[in-house]
């Protein structure tokens, strides 16, 4: 089997040359379309999944032998999450590969978070079967490279930091309140409010519920540092 043109464009950007083409065309079918003869990703995102943990855990030993498990659970949870699969999909744009049924593409699937954070790891999984776990290994190191050195930022969760924030001045905890949704259904934008009791409030935008409200609490977290 031979990759056509556009997937060979993509192995490259990937950094990878498959020696069994057929795994990166499964990692790259979604369930949409696949039928008897043709099997979807769901299989291989599983154990990509796994490749990605274990390099990410190795990293971040290597990075740092002096950090306790407590310090190294946030800093790895923010590398191998689906947000940032996805994000480092768009990277090298896998969305323009992914093999989808009617439905999802009308529906804007190449641009959907979950497809492409579960295509990232089923492509993962293709480059191990494929070339083992050092083959694996590197394309990860190479993708991730700027998140590990700076996941120590990316690790700080901002509703949590609130939270401890409002308890340590005897305040309730923070509320989150949508106050807009736009876009189209395919892909909306969620305006959501952080609120303190004590009167403070910050607002953020952003594709989905969860990452507004973070994004709401590290701008009320940051206004309440600067006091402005």
């Amino acid at each position: 089997m031979k990759l056509s043109g556009e997937m060979r464009a993509f192995a490259g950007r990937l950094g990878h040359d498959f020696a069994r083409p057929a795994l990166l065309i499964e990692a790259l079918t979604h369930s949409s379309i696949s039928s008897p003869g043709r099997t979807d990703n769901q299989r291989l995102e599983f154990l990509g999944d796994r490749v990605l943990g274990l390099v990410m855990a190795e990293a971040l030993l290597e990075a740092d032998s002096a950090a306790a498990e407590g310090q190294l659970a946030p800093r790895f949870n923010a590398l191998v999450r689906k947000e940032t699969c996805a994000a480092v999909a768009r990277e090298i744009d896998l969305g323009a590969v992914l093999k989808l049924g009617r439905s999802e593409m009308l529906s804007g699937g190449r641009r959907k978070e979950a497809l492409l954070g579960d295509a990232m790891e089923a492509v993962i999984a293709a480059v191990y079967l494929d070339g083992g776990y050092e083959a694996a290994r590197a394309v990860v190191l190479r993708l991730w490279g700027a998140r590990i050195a700076s996941v120590e930022a990316d690790a700080r969760d901002a509703k949590t930091s609130l939270q401890e924030w409002a308890q340590a001045r005897g305040l309730t905890p923070p509320a989150y309140v949508e106050t807009d949704r736009s876009g189209p259904d395919h892909a909306p934008q969620f305006t959501i409010e952080a609120r303190l009791d004590s009167g403070e409030r910050a607002e953020a935008t952003a594709g989905s519920k969860r990452q507004a409200e973070q994004a709401a609490a590290g701008a009320l977290l940051a206004r309440l540092e600067t006091g402005t």
